[in-house]
């Protein structure tokens, strides 16, 4: 187990080294489809392929992670390929009759699961526009900004025909949307321009504090009435801390880009409130759902510990810390990293463990899966060893 220390130094290097020489090998190894292009997630223990379906956005976050590093970290001449590899799988396959992304499709990239959301569109904007701007490749960029601007019409009906509700009955927001967004308009400002993505960043922030905020416990709700306010049912009561920390750091990059200090103590506030709602005191770790009242959740998975959770939890105190000074964020900083570190990394087959039981042991002896892939392992190591290495040389910010 690494034992949390707030030296800077070695800390960044713990987490850079397990990037280069843990994470990004094991997905280097094991995940490239060289027949059919894209990648397998579907990876078991030691990275052995489990099931060959094909989730069309974690081949977008896999593009996506890789065009980043090769755009913000180094000129690897490997992890170009890799994204391309993919970003030639999904503009074959990737896309339905009218450009609207499909979910899942087979190894060979045919349509497996309709495009019922806009949230494979979200990552393969993400994906598209990061390649573009790291390669330069007009074709990408083109793709990027006719699937945002898809988005953008869709968003206020994000599942279309594909969703369960009847209309009228019980309206619900839903925080997913504006945290998204949130994060995909920094990600196109590139492309879109400063006013525009200005635009969308304030309708965001507005939507987040004001529909998903919880007055009283001062964490962010799943959804909400469109009014804003407590829906007292399953959906309306329902807390991810894991959602509401990682909205919380796209405010924080929101707040950095504007110099916006009330913004990024606000933010750091609800994360770190979240943390110590969502922290089990007996067995440790961030909990997978909570209720609002404290009631029995509908969730059955609730008191599972995951990957993704911890990783954004990780991500965002160390902003919180760099951009406020935040005691607190150091403190649950280290706390966080000794669970993570200590349950979900695998030192026999490399990269983490998806999902714990609330005792911490694994469920599953997966390492990838239809939602694990390659990406929030391998940005928190590289966010966290970037904000890490500027709070090394603090005059750098």
């Amino acid at each position: 187990m690494v034992r949390p220390s707030m030296d800077y130094p070695t800390l960044r290097q713990i987490y850079r080294r397990a990037l280069l020489e843990d994470v990004l090998p094991f997905w280097a190894k094991h995940s490239p489809d060289e027949t059919n292009g894209g990648y397998f997630t579907c990876l078991d223990r030691s990275g052995a392929v489990y099931d060959r379906d094909k989730f069309v956005w974690l081949q977008a976050r896999q593009v996506w992670t890789h065009s980043m590093l090769y755009l913000r970290l180094e000129r690897r001449e490997s992890w170009r390929q890799m994204a391309e590899l993919g970003v030639r799988f999904l503009q074959q396959h990737g896309r339905d009759a009218d450009d609207q992304w499909y979910f899942s499709l087979t190894a060979e990239g045919r349509p497996l699961t309709a495009a019922y959301s806009i949230f494979s569109d979200c990552f393969a904007a993400m994906a598209f526009s990061q390649y573009a701007q790291a390669t330069g490749d007009g074709q990408a960029r083109e793709i990027a900004a006719s699937t945002y601007r898809s988005i953008l019409r869709r968003r206020e009906n994000p599942k279309g025909r594909f969703s369960k509700s009847v209309p009228g009955t019980r309206p619900l927001a839903s925080l997913a949307v504006p945290m998204i967004l949130s994060n995909l308009a920094l990600e196109l400002e590139w492309q879109i321009g400063a006013a525009e993505c200005d635009a969308a960043l304030d309708s965001c922030v507005d939507e987040i504090f004001r529909l998903f905020l919880d007055p009283e416990k001062q964490v962010l709700r799943e959804h909400a009435s469109p009014q804003g306010g407590l829906v007292d049912c399953f959906e309306g009561r329902l807390i991810n801390p894991g959602h509401g920390i990682e909205a919380m750091w796209f405010l924080m990059d929101i707040a950095e880009r504007r110099r916006d200090r009330s913004l990024a103590e606000r933010a750091v506030a609800v994360t770190l409130r979240t943390l110590e709602l969502g922290w089990d005191a007996d067995e440790g770790g961030i909990f997978y759902f909570l209720d609002a009242l404290a009631r029995p959740p509908q969730q059955l998975e609730w008191d599972q510990k995951l990957w993704w959770v911890h990783a954004e939890s990780l991500v965002a105190l160390l902003k919180g810390l760099r951009l406020t000074g935040s005691k607190a964020c150091a403190e649950w900083f280290e706390r966080v990293h000794a669970y993570t570190w200590g349950h979900f990394a695998d030192p026999e087959f490399g990269e983490w463990f998806g999902y714990l039981n609330r005792q911490g042991r694994p469920l599953l002896p997966l390492k990838g899966g239809k939602w694990k892939g390659c990406f929030h392992v391998p940005r928190a190591l590289f966010l966290c060893s970037e904000e890490l290495g500027k709070l090394q040389a603090p005059g750098r910010v």
